[in-house]
């Protein structure tokens, strides 16, 4: 994926444990000197490990599966016409939550279970075209104060400006963007072929009745490529909404160790993963919550990554075009009266 050397959203933190969060789920680049963390593209099957466990620069080196001597076996049709529907759908997710912007609370530690207070980030998540920016806000998702709130306006508003035209620059940035997400939307479409779905039971969630399904590696599946050399090596539950075929929650875990470009690292067996999605305007289901307990090694050094993200206010803000009249409205208010904009 558009990787770079640090994770936007710990800019100044170069600890292991960040590090290899880099590797693990993070697509950030640099544009006009400013880094960007592009937006998540879920899927039913990747996320069991983590959204972007697929998106390590390089080769994600593993064992050659092993073939199960098992007849084939398939999803039942109506299982299988399903989650058709829930594939496409989050593909059109995926790409409205471009033009979305929201406040993410992250609360992270370096062990599990620990009952020592969680250290808190909250950022507020715009999109710029090709990506999206963070601003940093106080723990209450206040702006920390007037001078550093206008500073982070003002770069929003270069990198929109920037995101708005359409030179050779923003031109290839957009089309490397879209090769990225080609490549996400073909593995959604290959979990349809490398998990089996097994309707278990039905749950209700408010009104909204809900379809659990569980996932199950297809034994007859053979990866072909380095990206889901992993799928053998996951489990998951998923919940869909029967009413409109949106994914509404899912969990999973790793059932074998996983390494990551060759040695640099490697997550370990049990490791695992959650994420809560709602509607939140008609048709478009957003996530609302995820975490991550993640345990493995970089090089030769444990790394334990341990984390829960909250995401609220979603407003949609459209294409940069349209997004920088907003900033620049809000810039404007903050100039005249920074201390209640």
């Amino acid at each position: 994926m558009l990787l770079a050397p640090m994770n936007g959203r710990f800019k100044n933190d170069k600890s292991p444990e960040n590090s290899v969060l880099s590797f693990l789920i993070s697509i950030t680049y640099k544009t006009q000197g400013r880094w960007f963390v592009a937006s998540c593209l879920w899927c039913p099957a990747l996320v069991v490990v983590c959204s972007s466990i697929l998106s390590v620069e390089g080769s994600i080196q593993t064992r050659e599966p092993r073939v199960s001597p098992s007849p084939a076996v398939e999803t039942d049709p109506p299982a299988s016409h399903l989650f058709r529907r829930v594939l496409e759908n989050q593909k059109h997710n995926d790409q409205e939550m471009d033009q979305f912007e929201h406040i993410e609370r992250t609360e992270f530690r370096k062990v599990g279970n620990s009952s020592a207070p969680a250290e808190v980030k909250v950022n507020r998540v715009f999109p710029v075209g090709t990506g999206m920016d963070k601003l940093p806000l106080s723990p209450d998702a206040k702006p920390v104060n007037a001078e550093s709130y206008i500073a982070e306006l003002e770069k929003l508003e270069k990198a929109l400006i920037w995101a708005a035209q359409r030179g050779p620059a923003q031109q290839e940035a957009y089309a490397k963007l879209e090769r990225k997400r080609k490549e996400r939307h073909d593995l959604l479409d290959a979990t349809h072929e490398a998990f089996i779905f097994t309707r278990v039971g039905e749950e209700f969630r408010g009104d909204h009745k809900l379809v659990k399904f569980t996932l199950m590696p297809n034994p007859s599946y053979k990866p072909i490529t380095r990206n889901t050399m992993i799928f053998p090596k996951v489990r998951g539950t998923v919940w869909i909404d029967e009413a409109s075929s949106e994914l509404a929650r899912i969990e999973g875990y790793v059932t074998e160790d996983i390494s990551i470009a060759l040695f640099v690292a490697k997550v370990y067996k049990g490791s695992h993963f959650m994420q809560e999605r709602y509607e939140f305007e008609p048709g478009l289901w957003l996530p609302s919550f995820q975490q991550y307990d993640f345990d493995g090694r970089k090089f030769f050094l444990s790394i334990a990554i341990h984390e829960r993200a909250f995401f609220t206010n979603y407003k949609r803000v459209g294409p940069p075009s349209e997004a920088l009249a907003a900033v620049r409205t809000e810039l404007s208010k903050w100039k005249a009266s920074p201390a209640d904009p």
